[in-house]
């Protein structure tokens, strides 16, 4: 049996067509000192670090640790941001106490290994804010790696079905900080998921900007039952879009989006509405990042996301 796929460029004619855009060195000297820069290897240990680098003796009974969280949590740091194995971690952190000419043990590997799975990280407090947010929301999928992965490949055992999670994030656009964030199964769609992440939001929103995915008037209720109608919902309508019968005496917001793609088109309307600026949420750092952090599921079906 054979099936015929549709062809990729059956459709081009209805795609928006983007300009490559092309850039020319204008200032070598500056171009050539940021290449520099991007090598450039700084680091410096604060002085409230090295302070407490080693743990406070314990009243307790048992044996002492040597080394502080914060101590552990410095080492693990530099070894993620080099992408280095514990071993090489610790061979880094001896050749930066070296060259900065400090008198501090450095933890081994297997120390390392052994704290950082019970290491408790400082938890930044946040400040309730009065500032209105641009609260931009989307969603990446994760494949959670155990022992299944392990076995396929050592003994050659047969592929179990792959288990995935969604992580869902809110971005605040003014200031790039995630205000919200939640952890769902595979099936669970984005206008499913966005009650729980509005829940977490502790200020007044005054732009959402979404994909269609969030078109309709449920979101839009939603919205304004949380925030009021001052928040101005950014959502692209889709292409069979109409009116709607209040447009003509009433229009809605969804109305005045709808009418400005008629009149100018929908690139246009991104560039004016604003509504480019939700890519920024797809390009954040943690997006990317999640998909490289191990995680451990439990029996009710959540994910913790942490080292193994």
């Amino acid at each position: 049996m054979r099936i015929s796929l549709m062809p990729h460029k059956f459709n081009a004619c209805r795609r928006h067509k983007f300009d490559k855009k092309r850039y020319r060195v204008m200032n070598w000297a500056e171009y050539n000192e940021s290449l520099r820069q991007r090598g450039d290897l700084t680091v410096w240990l604060d002085t409230d670090a090295l302070r407490h680098w080693t743990a406070p003796r314990q009243k307790s009974g048992g044996g002492q640790l040597r080394y502080s969280d914060i101590a552990i949590t410095i080492c693990l740091t530099l070894g993620l941001v080099y992408k280095q194995p514990l071993r090489q971690t610790q061979g880094l952190m001896r050749g930066i106490v070296r060259l900065i000419g400090l008198d501090i043990p450095v933890p081994n590997f297997s120390t390392l290994s052994r704290r950082g799975r019970g290491l408790n990280l400082p938890v930044k407090s946040r400040t309730r804010r009065s500032e209105p947010v641009h609260l931009v929301v989307d969603s990446t999928g994760l494949k959670i790696f155990g022992e299944g992965e392990w076995l396929r490949e050592k003994h050659k055992t047969k592929a179990r079905c792959k288990s995935w999670r969604k992580l869902h994030l809110g971005l605040d656009l003014l200031t790039g900080e995630i205000v919200c964030a939640d952890l769902t199964l595979d099936d669970v769609r984005d206008p499913t998921a966005l009650p729980g992440l509005l829940d977490q939001v502790d200020a007044p929103v005054s732009r959402f900007p979404a994909d269609g995915a969030y078109d309709g008037a449920p979101i839009t209720g939603l919205l304004n039952a949380r925030f009021g109608n001052a928040v101005e919902v950014i959502i692209p309508p889709p292409k069979n879009a109409i009116p709607s019968p209040q447009s003509v005496h009433d229009p809605s917001l969804r109305d005045h989006h709808i009418a400005a793609i008629q009149a100018h088109g929908r690139i246009a309307w991104q560039s004016s509405s604003g509504y480019n600026q939700r890519s920024r949420g797809e390009t954040h750092p943690l997006m990317h990042a999640a998909h490289a952090l191990p995680s451990n599921e439990r029996d009710d079906g959540r994910v913790s996301l942490g080292q193994n």
